[in-house]
């Protein structure tokens, strides 16, 4: 491995235009505009709270400075710019989200909710009805946890196949870590073509918020809430 920073310079812009590129096409859709709407009315009178507009902004600024550090001083090592397949891409993007989504899953229900970090934890479930804003809820320590999971998933595939990954690949997945985690809390009600996938997921999620004993401890598929039997069914929302 050999510090690349050209290939990390490459990550951050990829993941900065297709963050932004992604979000105005998303809401040139009069329903999704709809939702973001429903979502910030919701999110303001949270951030009138001084101690949640607090707990929002330590959230943030640790884990600015936690991706700082680690685009700088690890990913360089880990990420090039050297052509491959299209089924290495794909193949590469699944590996790196779905080895961070396990030991999520694992962090989430034995850690955040068995007794080590249980009243860490709290502080994010104290969102009963979750919208945007709550992804942002969070207690600083988890924030770091959860982000040091997922990029740690990055170094551990690029060593298991041999060498650095793709930069577009993994901003691309970096991309779908950080939409996704957003999109669970987001409120959405939009339960036709095409979006009826979108409003599934993020009432999957919602159900977790219910109360602090319920499943669904994964973050990005259901596939290990099925595997090991903590899948929660669904939950109708009303609007926030």
């Amino acid at each position: 491995m050999v510090f690349d920073w050209q290939a990390a310079f490459v990550f951050v812009a990829t993941l900065v235009v297709l963050t932004l590129v992604g979000r105005f096409v998303a809401f040139k859709n009069p329903g999704l505009r709809r939702m973001r709407d429903v979502n910030r009315k919701a999110d303001r009178r949270k951030l009138s709270d001084p101690k949640f507009r607090s707990a929002v902004k330590r959230n943030n600024a640790v884990g600015l400075l936690t991706n700082v550090v680690f685009y700088v001083t690890v990913l360089p090592f880990f990420v090039n710019l050297e052509p491959r397949p299209l089924w290495r891409h794909v193949f590469d993007v699944f590996a790196v989200l779905m080895v961070y989504d396990f030991f999520y899953y694992l962090t989430h229900r034995f850690i955040f909710h068995g007794k080590p970090l249980l009243r860490v934890h709290a502080l994010h479930h104290r969102a009963r009805t979750p919208t945007y804003i709550d992804a942002l809820y969070v207690h600083p320590l988890e924030t770091f946890i959860g982000l040091v999971l997922y990029f740690g998933s990055i170094p551990l595939i690029a060593i298991l196949s041999g060498g650095a990954l793709n930069a577009y690949s993994m901003a691309f997945a970096t991309l779908v870590f950080t939409q996704w985690n957003t999109l669970n809390h987001t409120f959405v009600n939009l339960p036709y073509f095409p979006f009826k996938t979108i409003d599934y997921i993020t009432s999957i999620h919602a159900a977790h918020h219910v109360d602090m004993k319920r499943g669904n401890y994964a973050t990005l598929t259901m596939v290990y809430d099925w595997m090991f039997g903590t899948l929660e069914p669904r939950v109708d929302r009303s609007v926030p």
